[in-house]
Formats: structure tokens, C-alpha cells, sequence
């Protein structure tokens, strides 16, 4: 972040200084949560959780180098001291769920007036442009593709992972410096009025919207709640004549209206070609193929240039619409089209667990997709599988499928509609996993559409029922063991579920092919991560 003292930090957070801290410190390295992480000059958050507390590591933070510890209490060593905040009626957001006291609170709110600071100095001082995304499926992947594409225009910030509520935002926005040129937020939801805090801490220019989808049913109670909420990000844009640019598919019905909410100049992408969606867009896709492994390849249309081809190297038919609002950011920031479809086409997902798909040596694909599921993102994943499965003569598709959580009264409907989903891409084999009235909903409407059904409490079994039907061979299927290619494994639920294990599982010990050869990346997205959040 921009360098700071303590005590222009303790101004702006609204804390105190503490524990022999000395006001003309100054802070110009980065803000962390993790104490293991903090390098000389930076700032330790002490953030309370489920299970550890960060005020227990305030020392061995400053044993590390941190400058300070932003803390709800006096931690012994030096530190800006912010106030508690209880939680308000009917607050249901990610944090003030787990946070008794209010100290999580306190000193996320701390952090967030810090990052409102230093966001607002980077664009006033160093023309910093901020681009929020949000949509109920695909924030994670649109995200990592706008940032594959900006990333040819100026240095780029993208949060890893997840990081899209309150308190992973306004940790990316403390990422960037003034040497930052873009900053990709995603922005997540569980109520009305949340994705607008997110734009005041981090005030878009651009804002994308992908979708509204049946995602957190349960808290929202409606898709038109839904889309109140998503489309908050057009209302925080600038006018257009102050370079404000709201980009929405024309292909969702509850999208396309938002032109309305905003004074932003607005422009459309589609799927669906030049007649796509409810409105002529500006951004659109013509001649999608997909390869065996479900890669998309199409052409891109722009306004003012000539059509690209765009060869994606990640993974899902759906990903076509993810890439053109990618592509509409790029081409709006004044990037060309040509420079455009290449990093697209060079662009490989960063986030774990998101349609990561991985061939094992003996020809065994899986497609780990297990961060997250809502009935959109579920109907993507075994349209995947199906498709993949399809394009292997005699390969079996096995779905291992989770919960889907926080649909509320919806939630059993939606999980029978996954059994004719199976059934529609022709899955042949159906590994539910957990006990659960919705689960076992799926599991009877897979079974009653004809598809080999195996009911399961956990990851270890799920993950043995996969090995044992991978094991054996089709019946009348000689040779089997010795072909090219072979099965294909899907592994998708809520993120709570745990079900990413099952694909660890399925990969250990197992050479895989190709680039998928490189060694798994280390990823602790889970604790800032939007299990429960939209």
C-alpha cells in the first residue's frame, strides 16, 4: 500500500496508539492476517476467528517486522487500538456471523477505513481505475480473466482467490500501490446493501454484472432481491462524462434492465451473437467450438476493430460469456482487440478448486470444481462433464456431488433438478456425497432417471467409490485398462462440504499429463474466501 505512519493510520481508522508505538512509524509494506506472512514495514491485522485468535500472534508479527498490529485490545506490543462494533439486527454478513463481541468487527471496520484511504489517494494521486465484478456464478473466473487482460495495459491487482467480501476486499485493495494501474475487485453478497459498502470502500469506474442466478435463495428470498442487490454495483459508478462504463450481458433477463439504474455509459455482451440477449451488443461470440476438454474456442466481436479468434485455455462452455466481459473491460480501457483475444487466449485460471481440470497418466480426467456450487454453476459443471465424457468412445462419467448451500425453501427442488440435469448430459454414475434431505433428493431423482447411484456420508468413502468404479472395467470392455483415454470425474459442491478432498484424493500419487504435470499451487483463499456469500 502506499506508505503510511501510525499515526495518519490511527487517524483514519479512528484507533489509538498503543503499546510504545511511535506515531512517525511508518508502515509501506504489506497488510497480512497470517503473522508467517509479514515482512519488514508491514501491518498485522489481529482478526478473531472460529479458531485461532490473531491477537495471540500480535508478538511473533513484530518479531517478523511488522511496524504495528491493528488490534481490538491492547496487545503488549505496539498497536493502533480501534473500538469494538456489535453486531446490528439482522446483520447476517460472513463476519459479523462468527464475531460474539464485535472485536472481528472493530478492526475489520478498521481496515476497511484504511483501504477506503488508501483507495480513494490512488486513484486522486496516481490514476488507479478500479473494476467491480459481480454476478451469482463466475465472479471468481471473470475476475482472473480481467486481470490476465489488464495485466498487458499496467501493473494489476486481483484478489486470489475468493477474496470478495468484507473482509477479503478491502485486504486486496491494501495490495495495491501507486505503482498499481488496475485493481480487479469482486464483489459478493448476502443481503441488500452490501455490495454497495464494498463500492465505498473501493469506488468502481467499470462494473461488470454476469448474472443473476438462484444462488442464496434462502437469504435474498427472491431473484428479484437478487438482482437489487448485484445491480448496486452500476448505481456506484461515475456518470459517463466522468468515465463511468457499465458492462452487462444482454443474454439475462434481470441483467439487461440495469441500464436504468445507472448514469454510467452502458454497453452489452452476448453469448448468443449479434441478435443475443435482449439488446444489440456491443461485445459478442460467433463459431464456438469446444475441444474434448470443453475448452472454448469462438470469435470475438468489438466495435471498431476486426474479429479475433479467442482459443481459451480454461475450461466450460459458460466461460465463452465470462471471456467477451472480460474482453468489453480490456477493449473499454483502451486496449486493442487484437492484444485482447491473445491473453485470453494465453489466460489459465489462478483460482483453486474452479473447473481445474486434471488428466492423470492412465488417462482418468477430473475436474475439480469443488469450491462452490449454486443450480447455475451445477448445470455448467455436468454440461461439462457430459460433454467431455461424450467426446471419449466408452468413457463413464462419474459425478461426485455435494450440497448446494443456503437455497432455502428451494433447496429440494433444486437438487431433483440436478437429477435431470444427469440424466439430459448422460452421466452414467452419481457419487452423492453427505447426509442431507437435499442430498438424498438428488440421489432418488438421479436413481429414477436409470443413472448408477452410490449414497455416502463423507469424502473418504466418496473418494474410494470413485477409485473402486475407475477400477473396474466395463463390462465387455477388453483391453480397457490400456486405453488413451478414459473416465471422467466431476467433484462439485458448497464449499463447506469439503469435497476439493475428494479430487486431492483422486490425484495423489498419480502422474498426471501434460501441463497439468506442474505441481498443485498452495492456496489459503478458504478463510477470506465467499462460501457464504453471492
Amino acid at each position: 500500500m502506499i506508505p503510511l505512519e501510525l499515526s495518519d493510520i490511527a487517524a483514519v481508522t479512528g484507533g489509538r496508539l498503543a503499546g510504545g508505538a511511535e506515531p512517525g512509524a511508518v508502515v509501506d509494506g504489506f497488510v497480512e492476517f497470517d503473522s508467517r506472512k509479514i515482512a519488514p514495514g508491514g501491518l498485522f491485522v489481529a482478526l478473531p476467528g472460529k479458531n485461532v485468535d490473531g491477537h495471540d500472534f500480535a508478538r511473533a508479527a513484530i518479531d517478523h517486522g511488522a511496524v504495528a498490529v491493528l488490534a481490538a485490545r491492547d496487545v503488549g506490543v505496539p498497536a493502533i487500538v480501534v473500538e469494538r462494533v456489535q453486531r446490528a439486527a439482522g446483520d447476517n454478513s460472513d463476519l459479523a456471523v462468527g464475531d460474539p463481541d464485535g472485536s472481528a468487527t472493530g478492526v475489520v471496520r478498521g481496515m476497511s477505513k484504511l483501504a477506503t484511504h488508501v483507495a480513494h489517494r490512488l486513484v486522486a494521486e496516481h490514476g488507479l481505475t478500479i473494476v467491480g465484478v459481480t454476478g451469482s456464478a463466475g465472479k471468481t473466473s471473470t475476475k482472473d480473466l480481467i486481470a490476465a487482460v489488464l495485466s498487458a495495459a499496467g501493473e494489476t491487482v486481483a484478489p486470489p482467490g475468493s477474496f470478495n467480501n468484507e473482509i477479503g476486499h478491502p485486504y486486496t485493495v491494501l495490495r495495491c500501490a501507486p505503482t498499481t494501474r488496475y485493481l480487479v475487485a469482486e464483489m459478493s453478497a448476502r443481503g441488500i446493501g452490501h455490495i454497495a459498502h464494498l463500492a465505498t470502500i473501493a469506488p468502481p469506474k467499470i462494473g461488470v454484472v454476469l448474472n443473476i442466478g438462484s444462488a442464496h435463495l434462502g437469504e435474498f428470498g427472491s431473484k428479484d432481491n437478487i438482482a437489487v442487490a448485484k445491480g448496486e454495483l452500476v448505481e456506484a459508478l461515475p456518470a459517463a462524462d466522468d468515465g463511468g462504463v457499465a458492462i452487462l450481458n444482454a443474454d439475462d433477463p434481470y441483467v439487461s434492465p440495469m441500464h436504468k439504474r445507472t448514469k454510467a455509459r452502458v454497453v452489452y455482451f452476448s453469448a448468443e451473437g449479434a441478435q443475443g440477449g435482449a439488446r444489440a451488443p456491443e461485445y459478442y461470440a460467433t463459431d464456438v467450438e469446444l475441444d474434448d476438454l470443453t475448452r472454448a474456442s469462438f470469435t470475438l466481436h468489438s466495435p471498431g476493430y476486426e474479429p479475433q479468434r479467442v482459443r481459451l485455455a480454461v475450461f466450460g462452455a459458460h466461460q465463452v460469456s465470462n471471456a467477451l466481459a472480460a474482453a468489453a473491460v480490456g477493449i473499454e480501457s483502451g486496449l486493442d482487440a487484437a492484444t485482447v483475444a491473445r491473453c485470453l487466449s494465453a489466460a489459465h485460471g489462478v483460482s483453486g478448486n474452479r473447473m481445474d481440470v486434471k488428466t492423470r497418466a492412465d488417462g482418468v480426467t477430473v475436474i475439480n470444481d469443488a469450491y462452490n456450487a449454486n443450480p447455475d454453476s451445477m448445470r455448467a459443471g455436468i454440461a461439462a462433464l457430459g460433454f467431455t465424457a461424450s467426446a471419449r468412445p466408452g468413457a463413464r462419467s462419474i459425478a461426485v456431488l455435494g450440497e448446494m448451500g443456503e437455497l432455502g425453501e428451494d433447496s429440494l427442488a433444486a437438487h431433483e433438478e440436478l437429477g435431470h440435469e444427469l440424466a439430459r448430459y448422460r452421466v452414467s454414475h452419481l457419487v452423492a456425497v453427505g447426509r442431507s434431505k437435499a442430498v438424498d433428493a438428488l440421489a432418488r431423482e438421479a436413481q429414477r432417471h436409470g443413472i448408477k447411484v452410490v449414497s455416502v456420508p463423507g469424502v473418504d468413502d466418496a473418494a474410494a467409490e470413485v477409485e473402486d468404479i475407475l477400477s473396474h472395467p466395463p463390462a465387455g470392455e477388453e483391453g480397457w485398462h490400456e486405453r488413451a483415454e478414459r473416465d471422467v470425474v466431476l467433484v462439485k459442491a458448497s464449499n463447506s462440504q469439503g469435497l476439493w478432498a475428494v479430487a486431492a484424493r483422486l490425484l495423489e500419487g498419480h502422474p498426471l499429463r501434460g501441463a497439468a504435470a506442474q505441481a498443485d499451487r498452495a492456496d489459503n483463499t478458504g478463510r477470506f474466501g465467499t462460501e457464504g456469500s453471492s
